[in-house]
């Protein structure tokens, strides 16, 4: 087919034909001219004539293609400085390096071209001016204008081209131009590096900054632009960069150093306590925890970043701070109590919450001391550091027993108000002290819960002793003939109810230990009064008397105590078995349940029986001497619970 084309095509048409492409499907592609456009070109048709020799028909009338008639004239390609204009930095880089092969590359030596020296110095003019738009367009990485996405992913493409063009010039042996090699990535580092420092230098904190001092708001406002700005990179700038770049570290690298190096500077002047403790909250917490944003956690290596301050300044940082805790908590607790102790003075009302007397002391001293403990495990993370703050609390706690006596000794009206808030001001200080118990040296701790332990015990002198006093005479009624004669015990109960009405005011906590201590003082006066031996139960009869009457008042005490919130509910077994001693005439049972008696009270003494015994004017000594006998010989060494002793407080002449 070739040869017949060659015989009835002209030369020129052949060339494109050979050229234009070749056979496919029995058709020929279309030529292209040298702007890479297609020729549309019938070719003659073949036909046999009469003789059966083959002939080309004259070519019809040359018809344009519909697609020919409709495509739009092709774009002149852009100048240079219609690149830069449009921020095509790319393409404008690929046409100087193209310009800079014609001078001093490859296509010089194969077609030699004259080097005009005007032509190189307009060469590097124009270097210069792409360079600069480069600059500018990378300063402007973190900007959110329109296009300025676009024009920082052709920037990028262009440093990219230089490093290439770079690489290419070292493998080469002739002589480089000028400008090589140019290293514009270290170009690009510089510009970062510059941006970086200048947002860091002029960042700011809107509205009001209150009470901050100037430390508090540079920092700040340090951390705030590091923050945003290394949210951008990864949310926008990120798309931009290829990923052999790494931009997200570059510039949490760049934002690292610039933050450091600000805060060197400040540590070389004399900080103020507040500052000190900023600079050493930025290092530790909210340094950190801006590169756990969900966001940078999985695009930039925290770790890799090292120390925001190195330990030679972080550590001066670290004394000055404890220094100054100890100090302000030092003021804030004494200033708490010293207010008390003047309100007291002074016969201020007590403030009522839920109708208890309130003391804010121990709510607010336990607020700072919480507080200097929570930012030394922050900032200090040393535990004998962090001790040494909390054992201030003890000498603390001596100067608030002072207080706490001097009320008690001063009386007045306001007293037993002041009292009562106290001993919910202990319970707050034994519940922290307990729940912190790891925080304290084991000495100082004992010494606290010590000087609490004994405060409480006074508190409840202090409250009751008026109570016993104004009860005595129906005391001394107790375990009398009159006692067996009269209801005199109704007096008693009547009493009580009185005065534990009067002793409203207290916490849940503190009403419960108050009342549990009032429920064993009260039973142990009825078994002291009893055991003394005034009454004698000369027969059966008395003996069943005195039994049914200390079970009922036992019960009447238990049931009074529990409504006023005791729940020491082992005290409610003693009477009963006292009585049960009573009621028994069968030396067997008498033997059975005395030695019940002291196996649930191991402080039961030899004494406490005898006196018990002797009660009962009919058991024969020989009979008491066997039921002693028996308790003795059950006597066990089992200890006595520290917390319930009961008969050793019982005391007999």
């Amino acid at each position: 087919m070739c040869l017949v084309l060659r015989s009835c095509l002209p030369y020129r048409a052949w060339r494109v034909c050979r050229a234009g492409g070749a056979m496919a499907g029995g058709k020929l592609d279309s030529p292209t001219d040298k702007r890479g456009k297609r020729f549309h070109m019938k070719l003659p048709k073949f036909r046999r004539n009469s003789n059966g020799q083959s002939g080309v028909s004259p070519p019809a009338p040359a018809v344009p293609a519909a697609d020919a008639l409709d495509s739009p004239p092709e774009e002149e390609p852009l100048t240079f400085e219609q690149n830069l204009e449009q921020r095509r930095l790319c393409e404008a880089g690929r046409q100087l390096i193209d310009r800079e092969e014609r001078l001093f590359g490859e296509i010089a030596e194969t077609e030699p071209l004259q080097r005009h020296e005007e032509e190189e110095r307009k060469l590097a003019a124009d270097r210069g001016t792409l360079v600069a738009l480069v600059e500018q367009t990378l300063k402007r990485s973190l900007s959110s204008e329109e296009g300025n996405a676009e024009a920082l992913t052709s920037a990028l493409k262009t440093v990219c081209q230089e490093e290439q063009q770079d690489r290419l010039w070292i493998l080469r042996t002739r002589e480089n131009p000028p400008w090589r090699p140019a290293r514009w990535r270290k170009l690009h580092d510089s510009t970062l590096r510059g941006l970086v420092e200048e947002r860091m230098e002029s960042a700011s904190m809107p509205g009001e900054q209150g009470q901050r001092s100037s430390v508090q708001q540079d920092v700040c406002a340090m951390g705030k632009q590091l923050k945003d700005d290394l949210l951008q990179v990864a949310r926008g700038v990120k798309g931009c960069y290829p990923p052999e770049l790494d931009v997200c570290n570059l510039y949490a690298r760049l934002y690292h150093q610039a933050f450091s190096a600000r805060l060197r500077r400040i540590t070389e002047f004399v900080l103020e306590g507040r500052d000190c403790a900023t600079l050493l909250h930025w290092v530790k917490d909210h340094y950190p925890r801006i590169f756990q944003n969900k966001e940078l956690v999985l695009e930039m290596d925290y770790e890799a970043l090292g120390a925001l301050l190195p330990e030679e300044l972080y550590g001066p940082l670290q004394e000055q701070h404890l220094i100054n805790t100890q100090g302000e908590l030092q003021t804030y607790i004494n200033q708490a109590l010293q207010e008390a102790e003047q309100a007291w003075k002074n016969g201020d009302e007590l403030e009522r919450r839920d109708g208890n007397f309130f003391s804010p002391l121990a709510f607010d001293v336990i607020q700072f001391m919480d507080g200097a403990v929570r930012s030394g495990e922050i900032l200090l993370r040393d535990q004998g550091k962090i001790q040494t703050t909390v054992c201030l609390l003890k000498d603390f706690l001596q100067s608030f027993k002072k207080f706490h006596e001097d009320v008690m000794k001063g009386g007045g009206a306001s007293s037993r108000p002041v009292v009562m808030a106290n001993l919910g001001s202990v319970v707050q200080f034994r519940d922290y002290i307990i729940k912190k118990r790891d925080l304290f040296p084991e000495d100082v701790r004992e010494n606290c819960l010590s000087a609490l332990t004994s405060m409480e015990q006074s508190a409840h002198t202090f409250l009751l002793s008026p109570v016993h006093k104004q009860l005595k005479p129906q005391y001394r009624t107790l375990g009398t003939s009159d006692w067996l004669k009269e209801q005199v015990f109704e007096k008693l109960l009547g009493g009580l109810e009185e005065h534990i009405e009067d002793l409203q005011g207290l916490t849940e906590s503190c009403q419960q230990k108050l009342m549990g201590q009032l429920q064993q003082e009260v039973t142990v006066e009825y078994v002291q009064r009893l055991l003394r031996g005034k009454v004698k139960l000369k027969d059966k009869e008395l003996q069943e008397r005195a039994a049914r009457i200390v079970t009922e008042e036992g019960q009447r005490l238990s049931q009074l105590f529990s409504r006023a919130g005791s729940r020491e509910n082992w005290l409610n077994n003693i009477l009963p078995q006292i009585a049960e001693v009573l009621r028994l005439q069968n030396l067997p049972s008498m033997q059975m349940e005395v030695t019940s008696l002291g196996a649930a009270f191991p402080d039961l003494s030899d004494k406490h029986l005898s006196a018990l015994l002797k009660l009962k004017t009919n058991l024969s000594a020989a009979d008491r001497k066997t039921v002693k006998e028996t308790f003795l010989d059950n006597l066990t060494e089992t200890e006595v619970d520290a917390a319930r002793p009961f008969f050793s407080r019982v005391q007999l002449r």
